[in-house]
């Protein structure tokens, strides 16, 4: 009893550590972001301070912070929607056809380091004339948010059996038809969950809008560079401004959580 007790113990003590570990970051950078810029930099740091919200006035006061962050949304919600309309389909094929190769040329496009795609970009979307446009970034974005969706969708059709679909199409459905009708509604969570990843990806994307927006289209990440200057950096500012850039994904994953863990799991527990 007592060796039960002491294995729950430490196995508390562990998980309390970690827990703390990990949110410490987050934890630093909140308390920061209500600090005076003479406080953030004291040594040893300040844990007692009076709080502040000069930094926060700074971001929405003094910055076009409502533009930035229009901005991101409309190219991730783009990319997001554009990645489902192309990526259900092909995570379909390969999930029922055994398409292997074409599973791993989409994965090699995600595992590539996405600065190997700048340069072709940018020289496409200049000569073009897209360059500070949505559609560049929404494209470029696509490139983070369709390999998400067609990887954790294949291995979510692969938890649904075949005979479901095998059966319409015995009473005269076509593929497509089961498709749509039968195993599209049947993958709420798999697409909740890559809606909700490939958004968040997409959303904390800031190589991209680096280079190929300017400041028609220039997204939330892009709009911390705002408290960087040569001589000086505001970190009161920059750290206000990446909690308000934090808030919105924190505040989607908590909604959508129970999906997507139901999401990430079904194909791994398939028979």
């Amino acid at each position: 009893m007592k060796k039960n007790i002491l294995h729950e113990t430490l196995f508390y003590l562990v998980v309390i550590f970690i827990s703390l570990m990990v949110l410490f970051p987050f934890l630093w950078m909140l308390s920061s972001s209500f600090k005076t810029q003479t406080d953030i930099i004291a040594w040893p740091p300040k844990l007692i301070f009076t709080p502040t919200l000069q930094n926060y006035e700074k971001v929405f006061g003094e910055q076009d912070f409502l533009k930035y962050f229009i901005n991101s949304t409309v190219v991730g919600g783009l990319a997001v929607g554009l990645s489902l309309v192309l990526g259900l389909p092909a995570a379909y094929s390969i999930s029922r056809f055994t398409q292997r190769k074409l599973a791993l040329f989409i994965l090699l496009a995600r595992l590539m380091p996405g600065i190997s795609f700048l340069m072709p970009w940018y020289i496409i979307f200049s000569r073009l004339n897209l360059m500070d446009t949505y559609v560049a970034l929404v494209l470029s974005h696509m490139l983070i948010a369709l390999p998400i969706v067609v990887w954790i969708m294949s291995s979510y059709f692969n938890s649904i059996p075949v005979e479901l679909e095998e059966s319409a199409m015995v009473d005269g459905a076509t593929r497509q038809y089961a498709f749509w009708a039968i195993i599209l509604p049947m993958s709420g969570p798999g697409i909740i969950t890559s809606v909700t990843l490939s958004f968040i990806f997409s959303w904390n994307n800031f190589m991209f809008s680096q280079v190929l927006s300017m400041e028609k289209t220039r997204t939330l990440p892009i709009a911390v560079y705002n408290f960087v200057s040569y001589a000086e950096v505001d970190w009161g500012g920059v750290m206000a401004a990446a909690v308000a850039i934090m808030a919105p994904a924190i505040i989607l994953t908590m909604i959508f959580q129970k999906f997507v863990v139901k999401g990430l799991t079904m194909g791994a527990v398939k028979g």
